[in-house]
């Protein structure tokens, strides 16, 4: 199985971070995992806004977890970008939507704690 993770599902995982739920971490040390590109951006864009910390570079940080992980970068395709326009309005984060977008094209569940996905066909493990 392959999974999706979102951007708090990454980030507590590579943290230990008691709030991802059993069912997550079995999920994601079970299967082949992705993180959005759009991640990488949304956590850019926190760390930027000082919103985020970390002990090293952004770029360091996910150099290294990436690596430790085995997490693979999922890009954001054209066709990606595309679906979000068929998508109803139930989330109105645009990195939410990207995310939502992208799993229902590459036909991938959610790894997330975010109960308004489930308001789209996209699967979601929590």
């Amino acid at each position: 199985m392959a999974v999706l993770l979102d951007t708090h599902a990454f980030l507590w995982w590579t943290q230990d971070d008691a709030r991802l739920s059993t069912r997550a971490r079995e999920a994601i040390s079970d299967s082949e995992c992705y993180l959005s590109m759009a991640s990488c951006w949304e956590v850019a864009i926190k760390v930027s806004l000082g919103r985020l910390r970390f002990d090293r570079p952004v770029a360091q940080f996910f150099a290294e977890q990436l690596l430790a992980s085995g997490v693979s970068l999922l890009p954001i395709e054209f066709r990606h970008v595309m679906r979000i326009a068929q998508l109803p309005f139930h989330h109105r984060d645009p990195f939410d939507r990207i995310l939502v977008a992208q799993a229902l094209e590459e036909d991938l569940p959610i790894v997330s704690s975010d109960t308004a996905f489930d308001a789209y066909d996209a699967q979601r493990v929590w």
